[in-house]
């Protein structure tokens, strides 16, 4: 008899186990599908958006092609252009809305924010809703007026590979061979970033001395600067890369955490091609 109650008991506690899996795995699985929806919907806001038509853009382009001194192919001139007016009426919606961040053949494609610090976008999207997937954002410090010389962005690592979790990928040689440009657009312009180094970093103590704090270098003080940082992002490049950058080149940093280590942090930098 006692037997039979032991086993009847153990019979129990497994089948309410199994009951709890089942639930948490459908919890799972609902929000995984809701996180990738609301991602989807940020990667192809550029595309759905619709604020221009026809007739303004040819008067754009006319007037561009006319000021021009060396005439571009029409039909490039008009693409950049509607990428710019685009992004531009982004921001009507919300002014935080800088530009748009695409690395082609990847997840990552997606409006840029900019908000007063750096924690608002990391729980919130660019409608301003309470959102886990937050966004992919500017550091707050970066000066537009100035401008500044590296635009240092963020973004979550998620385990639905949306926002930044893709940055990763760049840890192996081949996708950066698959991947070697950054594209990011604001209203002025239409921008590609050749990268120039991938790295992996962490978050340092302040006692640590003589380490490469990257996520500090968002306008360098003086030519000196600028170049320590980029001697420092080269020689913590993963591999070698050919490209690099001098005074005076635009940068950008996309950055991402990493949990190869405690506070462990993934970067990526690229610096601007003139056109």
């Amino acid at each position: 008899m006692k037997k039979k109650t032991k086993a009847k008991k153990m019979h129990t506690i497994i089948y309410l186990l199994f009951t709890i899996f089942i639930i948490l795995s459908l919890m799972y699985i609902i929000n995984f599908f809701l996180i990738r929806q609301e991602a989807k919907k940020q990667s192809d806001l550029l595309n759905a958006t619709e604020i221009y038509d026809e007739k303004a853009t040819k008067e754009v382009v006319q007037n561009e092609l006319e000021d021009e001194e060396e005439i571009l192919p029409t039909e490039e001139l008009k693409q950049e252009t509607e990428r710019m007016l685009k992004v531009n009426g982004l921001r009507e919606e919300n002014q935080d809305i800088v530009g748009w961040l695409e690395i082609e053949n990847t997840n990552i494609n997606y409006p840029v924010l900019q908000g007063t610090d750096n924690h608002y976008y990391m729980t919130h999207n660019y409608k301003k809703e309470k959102s886990k997937n937050g966004s992919i954002f500017l550091n707050a410090d970066y000066n537009w007026n100035i401008p500044s010389n590296n635009l240092l962005m963020y973004g979550h690592n998620l385990g639905n590979g949306m926002m930044f979790q893709e940055l990763l990928k760049y840890e192996k040689e081949s996708f950066y061979l698959e991947h070697p440009t950054i594209r990011f657009t604001t209203p002025e312009e239409d921008a590609e970033y050749e990268i120039i180094s991938v790295f992996k970093s962490r978050v340092y103590y302040k006692s640590e001395k003589n380490v490469f704090r990257y996520y500090y270098f968002i306008n360098s003080e003086s030519e000196e600067e600028y170049n320590q940082f980029i001697k420092n992002a080269k020689n913590a490049s993963l591999y070698p890369i050919d490209a690099t950058a001098t005074y005076g080149n635009q940068l950008i940093t996309l950055s991402t955490c990493s949990y190869y280590v405690e506070d462990g942090r993934f970067a990526v930098v690229g610096r601007k091609i003139e056109k």
